[in-house]
């Protein structure tokens, strides 16, 4: 509990007045939104998530990288185009994940961006495979002033990891973990706040009290539990939990499954975020991996621009009208949480 009020406490010395004003103007407008049924939208937003890379070294079942399926170009985020980007929106800006698609710490600029970003005191997040944390580049993280360091972890042992973890190792992994604990430790660093990501799927569910020990063990900050989103899941799936809590799908009485949470026509992540690829397309959420809703490119428009502009105003305004007719919404179940909620 102590590193988790650590965590929020660093957080809190980044905001400057105008971030506050910033939030505020995004949960008004939002609310606003709410009662009117129509899309307004004050303020920038105050969550970007941007795509280090689409390269991934796994073969996760349910990921496009792991999969290899993308229809859309693969590359790495390049340090020039990042910079513009971040001078246009850091005065507003409370988050900036780095990630999407891909395994960050394979674009060898990663840890600069973050180290630019951490200058202009942003709160910087990044969610790896834990691979590519050797001792240079675990001493680098550190000195980097990433905030908060995710390592998916989805088993405690080989033969469950490698069920999900296609081609992965889990000994690299929690070696690459035990690399930044020393090193974070012997450069007395406060940062990263670093989490264990265990994705709840069948094979490893049995597994969840090891991993909280696991974590202990090695020194890492806190375990996050996370539910899986899987594709194909309408007549089942090996990979949904059988564990209700950790499901996001629920068995009807034909047999079929469906998302648990009713889809309400409003989401919060229209208002308070949204996704940058590593080529400068703008897309609503996490949800749309092969950025099929490209809403603008940031290398024609400004950011502010393609904000306010006709496209995103125009999504906005289809979410309204019904959600459950945008396919990537179908399947998701983080959309209406508020920024309250999320932390």
């Amino acid at each position: 509990m102590k590193l988790y009020w650590q965590d929020s406490l660093n957080f809190l010395k980044k905001l400057t007045w105008r971030r506050v004003w910033n939030m505020s103007k995004l949960l008004s407008s939002y609310y606003l939104t709410r009662w009117t049924k129509r899309p307004i939208q004050w303020g920038l937003p105050m969550t970007v998530s941007i795509e280090p890379t689409t390269a991934c070294n796994l073969r996760c079942p349910e990921c496009p990288s792991g999969l290899r399926a993308f229809s859309r170009p693969t590359g790495n985020l390049k340090s020039d185009f990042f910079r513009k980007t971040i001078d246009e929106l850091s005065a507003h800006l409370t988050y900036l994940i780095f990630y999407f698609q891909g395994e960050p710490y394979i674009n060898p600029d990663f840890l600069s961006m973050v180290r630019y970003a951490n200058q202009q005191g942003i709160y910087t997040i990044t969610s790896t495979n834990g691979h590519f944390l050797n001792d240079e580049n675990a001493r680098k993280t550190i000195e980097s002033g990433l905030d908060r360091l995710i390592i998916s972890v989805d088993g405690t042992t080989q033969e469950v990891y490698e069920n999900y973890r296609k081609a992965g190792k889990l000994e690299n992994v929690l070696q690459g973990a035990r690399n930044v604990v020393r090193w974070k430790r012997q450069l007395k660093s406060k940062t990263p706040h670093i989490i264990f990501q265990f994705l709840v799927v069948r094979p490893n569910e049995h597994q969840i009290p090891e991993i909280f020990q696991l974590a202990e063990e090695i020194g890492i900050d806190e375990v996050k539990l996370k539910t899986a989103q899987v594709y194909d899941y309408e007549n089942g799936n090996p990979l949904i939990p059988t564990i209700d809590k950790y499901a996001r799908y629920r068995q009807q009485a034909d047999g079929t499954f469906r998302v648990k949470n009713e889809l309400l026509n409003h989401c919060w992540k229209l208002w308070h975020a949204c996704v940058i690829t590593w080529d400068g397309l703008v897309v609503p959420c996490c949800f749309d991996k092969d950025a099929e809703h490209r809403l603008g490119d940031l290398k024609q428009t400004s950011f502010v621009d393609l904000w306010q502009g006709q496209a995103y105003q125009q999504f906005r305004r289809s979410l309204l009208q019904g959600r459950d007719q945008i396919d990537i919404c179908t399947n998701c179940t983080e959309g209406c949480k508020v920024w309250a909620e999320e932390l």
